[in-house]
This record gives C-alpha cells, structure tokens and sequence, in this order.
C-alpha cells in the first residue's frame, strides 16, 4: 500500500523529471536566441554578418544574465537584442509554466495506476490459470483446485475491474501463452506443487505466494514486461507486492466469503493533499531558503550539487514549512533515506549535516511551525 515514503519519492522523480525539462527549455531559448540572429538567406538586403554575431553574442550573455537575476525583462541599448531575449525569457517562463502542470497532474494519475498494475497482476494468475485448464499434456490438478487461484478466477469485483481498466490480459494471447510455456511450467517450486498429493492450505498459500512474488513479480520475462510498460515500475512493484501480500494473507478459504481487493490508500485525498502540496511548494521556495541550501553548501554552489542532492534539500525545507503534524526528526530522517537510497555514497551524511542545519535555522527564525503530532521530538 501507499506510505508517505513512497509518496515522497513519487515527487522526487517528478522534480527531477520537471528540472530535465528545465533544462532543456533553457537550452531552446538559446537556440532561439541564436536563430533570431542567423543571416536570412531569403532577404534580398545585404547582411552583416558580424554585427548579427555581435548581436547574438549579447543577447545570449543578456539572457544568461537576466536568467540568473530572475528577471523577467531587460532593456537593452541594441532593440533587437531587448526583443530577442524577452521573447526568450516569456517563453521560458510559459513553458516551465506548462510542464509544472503537466508533472503534477502526471504525477497524481500515475500514481492511481498502481492500482491498475495490482488488478493486472492478480488478473494474470487467473489468466494463467486458464491456460493450465486448457494445457492437456500435463495435469495441473493442484493449480486448478488451488483455494486462492479459484477464489481469484471467481471474484466478481476482479472480474469488473479488470474490464473497467483493461488490466484483463485479453489482448495478450501470445504472451500469456508463452509466459505459462516457458516460465510458470519451468519453475521449479511449480512443477514441484504439481507433484504434491493433497496439498493443505498452507501449502496452497504458500504456492500462490511464490507465483506472485517470484514468477510473476520476480525477475523473469514478466518482469521485463512490466519494465517496458511502466515507467517507475522499480518502485511501482514493491507497492504492487505489498498489496498482492495482503490480499492473499487476508483471504481465509473457510470462510466461504469472497476474496477481498485492497485499496491503493487508506485516505487517498490525504494522501493526494500531501504530494500535491509537498510538490507545489518545492517548486515556489522563497529566494530566501534557496540561499539557505547555498549559503549551507560551503564550498559547493547550488548549481554544482548532484541534482538530486538539491532536489531532496528542497523537498525537505518544503516539508518542514509545509506540515505541521509532521515532526521535524520525522522529516529528516525520511530525506537521509532518500538520499542514501537515491543518490551518491556520500550523499547521506552530506544531507543530514545541512538538513540539521537548515531545521535549526528554520526554527530559530520561527518559519517551522508544528502542532499535535508534529511536536513529538521537536526540541
């Protein structure tokens, strides 16, 4: 299931994701600016060149200027060099206007596909289910009698489900058959459970555990198919697991009750709130606690910090202004994480030291403010 850990790595990719694109639309401006100022082979006026040179070299040395002062517009001796860079500028600002959208609402809908990839996951072990029944050359007796395979094929909310978001794997034929020729009948704790006279529930249970866990989640040819298809499946998988645990560990077959699918998230708009804020304010720090990373970096300038070091600073300050309930130890400590896991082999201890920093800072000039829970190991 979803935890705020997940959630938080969720808006680091995204930032990440939106300062490529940065990146890449400071890089346009550029080109922009360089094709203002390229000689029009069409003009039947003469050009000259190198003043067009002249011309280009300023107003791509305005730009860069009024970029790393913020400013919107410049005033420039040369009028075509104003117009040039202002253009440059305007469309900067529209575009990375754009792409914030876009990775926010990205972010929220990608995340409720999980839920998608968790009805796909269950879906394909009825699917392979169906293709035992019809497999005449081997009995799969065991497999087809299995408690949790029967309650899974007999689920009207997954049956529903699955046809609601095309998680159903009809479109699939090729691979479901393939997938259950070459892996599920070649795995070896499968072809074992095959062989077991009487299986218990237990055993049972224990099987479907593995077929989720190892063939179908694990590292085969399904995997890979998962890879291709999702775009953040590395951690997607792990929510996906925990979700196909609990639904097998919930189930009891003697309770002739059907079996139950989990939601994503006990509180989905508690949940969506907190990305959605923790992401807007990373992306509208004040001027103020960007200098606070930079004036903490020592040696180090912010632009020259792995990206995803100055990513973390900045979701953690946004988080320790944004949050009240969440304790300051509590932030911390989640953003270490990030960065060992996320980062360079120096980056956790590089990360706690200015997160320490920073978090005193904050809360000497009275910018944290925490309440309730948020106040537990708060001194």
């Amino acid at each position: 299931m979803l935890n705020r850990r997940s959630l938080r790595i969720k808006v680091m990719q995204s930032l990440f994701a939106l300062q490529q694109s940065k990146e890449a639309t400071y890089e346009l401006c550029q080109e922009q600016i360089k094709d203002a100022f390229a000689p029009d082979l069409n003009s039947m006026e003469v050009q000259d060149k190198t003043l067009l040179n002249q011309q280009k070299k300023a107003a791509l040395q305005a730009f860069e200027e009024a970029f790393r002062q913020g400013h919107e517009k410049i005033a420039h001796e040369d009028s075509r060099v104003s117009a040039a860079v202002n253009a440059a500028l305007a469309y900067y600002r529209d575009q990375v206007k754009k792409d914030t959208r876009f990775f926010l609402n990205n972010l929220v809908s990608e995340i409720e596909r999980i839920y998608d990839h968790y009805i796909a996951t269950l879906s394909l072990a009825t699917a392979f289910a169906d293709a035992a029944a019809a497999d005449k050359k081997v009995s799969h007796k065991n497999f087809l009698s299995n408690a949790w395979i029967n309650a899974l094929r007999s689920s009207e909310t997954l049956r529903k489900d699955a046809l609601r978001l095309g998680r159903h794997w009809q479109d699939h034929p090729d691979e479901i058959r393939h997938w259950f020729r070459d892996v599920v009948r070649q795995d070896n704790e499968y072809l074992a459970y095959l062989d077991r006279k009487n299986p218990s529930f237990d055993d049972q249970r224990k099987f479907v555990n593995h077929l989720f866990r190892k063939v179908i989640l694990g590292k085969t040819v399904i995997g890979d198919f998962y890879e291709e298809e999702v775009l953040r499946w590395a951690e997607d998988r792990e929510i996906v697991k925990a979700l196909v645990e609990k639904t097998v560990k919930s189930y009891d077959p003697e309770a002739d009750e059907e079996i139950a699918l989990h939601a994503l998230s006990l509180n989905w708009e508690e949940d969506r709130e907190f990305l959605e804020t923790l992401y807007r304010r990373s992306t509208t720090l004040e001027p103020h606690h960007l200098e606070l990373i930079a004036s903490n970096t020592r040696n180090w300038e912010v632009d020259r910090l792995p990206l995803t070091d100055r990513i973390i600073l900045e979701m953690a300050i946004a988080e320790l202004l944004s949050f009240p309930n969440i304790p300051v130890k509590v932030t911390i400590n989640e953003y270490i994480e990030l960065a060992k896991t996320y980062s360079t082999p120096k980056s956790r201890t590089f990360v706690n030291g200015i997160l320490d920093v920073m978090a005193k800072t904050l809360q000497e000039t009275g910018e944290i403010k925490k309440s309730g829970r948020g106040l537990i190991d708060n001194k």
